[in-house]
């Protein structure tokens, strides 16, 4: 556990007192689809500032924990089902509400909601760089987070099944890799992801995984 604390001490230091890298770290992970979406939004904010729709707001929970004697954070695989979050990995978190304090708040109270995570045995150590999501016109921020303890995961509905993975393996080059994706449109593409447990990690989340891993490594 010392070996624990001492690494999070490091980890909570990096994160507020280096500068975070950023879109640009967070862009080694988009798919091209992601890159012309951002290109074509950030046009038409330059170019239709007077009508262009605020984006709305959303939080996430990275959560760093210990198990088997090495830190894991935990990642989410929604239902394969109609919603527009169908079959994705994700991070806990969700939209803000009105009742919200704030964007740690959102975060806290998301991850109780779909993971059993209490939320006063959290300690919030730092945040990463807002992500905008162009398709659903959402900014996420990232809120970075930890326990003393392996959580008891208790998932709700909006689970199909949860990935513990350690941040050893995330750092691994053989977790990294390439995936032809089926886009929305029908079209397919290949994509940069992770491969963690069978599951594929890309997009938002391997955009928000790409930064964090940037932060820790230095």
């Amino acid at each position: 556990m010392n070996g624990y604390n001492s690494e999070i001490e490091r980890i909570k230091t990096l994160l507020q007192t280096k500068e975070l890298p950023g879109l640009k770290q967070q862009l080694k992970m988009a798919p091209a689809t992601r890159l012309a979406e951002i290109k074509k939004s950030q046009s038409s904010l330059e170019h239709t500032s007077s009508t262009t729709i605020i984006p709305k707001k959303s939080a996430v929970l990275v959560l760093l924990y210990p198990k088997n004697n090495k830190i894991h954070t935990v990642l989410m695989v929604r239902p394969s089902d109609n919603s527009v979050h169908s079959g994705q990995i994700s991070f806990p978190g969700g939209k803000v509400e009105k009742s919200d304090l704030s964007m740690s708040h959102t975060a806290l109270r998301e991850a109780h909601e779909e993971v059993g995570v209490v939320p006063n045995t959290v300690e919030l150590i730092g945040s990463l760089t807002k992500l905008y999501i162009p398709p659903s016109n959402f900014d996420v921020y990232p809120i970075v987070g930890v326990t003393h303890d392996a959580p008891k995961f208790i998932t709700n509905q909006e689970v199909y099944k949860l990935l513990e993975v350690d941040l050893d393996t995330l750092l691994s080059k053989d977790t990294l890799g390439y995936k032809t994706i089926t886009h929305r449109d029908g079209n397919e593409f290949i994509v940069p992801c992770f491969h963690i447990q069978d599951e594929i990690v890309w997009g938002a989340t391997a955009m928000i995984l790409s930064e964090f891993m940037d932060v820790i490594c230095n």
